[in-house]
């Protein structure tokens, strides 16, 4: 999927390596997961009913559409949760995938 952010500015801060249902991505330091899933991907998760792609809605942490899961099952907001080195995400809870 086509990302659907492009990063115009602030360009020279430290990389920082996690994954995206097992694929490797890069984000930069500061980034939440949000930006950095949108600038790697077209959407941050899939709807539990329907499995439309979505995108985020408020961008605030309080619509929680941008949910997404740790491999351990862990629920994460992306809007509000920082990337950090290594972190593995998953856009559908683990017991669908």
């Amino acid at each position: 999927m086509t990302p659907r952010f492009r990063r115009l500015a602030e360009t020279g801060r430290p990389a920082v390596r996690f994954s995206i249902d097992g694929q490797a991505a890069q984000a930069m330091q500061g980034d939440t997961l949000l930006v950095a899933m949108l600038c790697n991907t077209g959407a941050v998760r899939c709807a539990e009913f329907g499995g439309e792609r979505r995108a985020g809605f408020c961008l605030m942490g309080a619509c929680q559409d941008c949910g997404v899961w740790t491999p351990q099952g862990e629920r994460l907001r992306a809007c509000t949760t920082y990337v950090s080195e290594g972190l593995e995400v998953l856009t559908a809870m683990p017991e669908l995938l």
